[in-house]
């Protein structure tokens, strides 16, 4: 038998061997894992960014949430996704109150840094501000003792 037919005849054999058992694929691209979620989104970046007897100005965002953790206490409001922003200058202070079976968290504004909230409006009077001029001043001379 001669070498040419001897090649034949291993070739003849190897295509009857595919044949049998079928076409034997490669892999064209290297096996890869899958990721749950497909690798998700960046954060949000939410919670308290400003903390207790730290002073804000109006406009000064103090909390992001999802849902109120939080309540607007006094000078303090709620935007629509939940954000709790200052609406006058002062100093946050953070406090509860008591409900039915549980307590609800507040933040407020106190306008000096002594002052504890909730704010007892019989006693101190109410405070009312308009932009950034406090109204239970206005019109009233600052009293000076040097002077006399």
């Amino acid at each position: 038998m001669s070498l040419w037919s001897l090649a034949r005849c291993v070739e003849t054999s190897r295509t009857a061997f595919h044949n049998v058992l079928g076409s034997v694929r490669t892999a064209t691209k290297r096996a890869g894992g899958t990721v749950a979620n497909h690798g998700g989104s960046p954060g949000k970046r939410l919670g308290v960014k400003k903390f207790s007897n730290e002073y804000v100005i109006p406009g000064n965002i103090i909390i992001r949430q999802r849902g109120t953790q939080f309540h607007p206490g006094q000078h303090v409001k709620m935007g629509r996704d939940h954000t709790l922003y200052a609406v006058a200058p002062g100093f946050v202070k953070f406090y509860k109150l008591p409900r039915d079976r549980s307590e609800r968290k507040f933040v407020g504004i106190a306008l000096t840094k002594a002052e504890r909230l909730p704010r007892d409006e019989a006693s101190s009077g109410r405070s009312r501000f308009f932009g950034l001029v406090d109204l239970n001043s206005w019109g009233k001379e600052p009293t000076t003792e040097a002077s006399s």
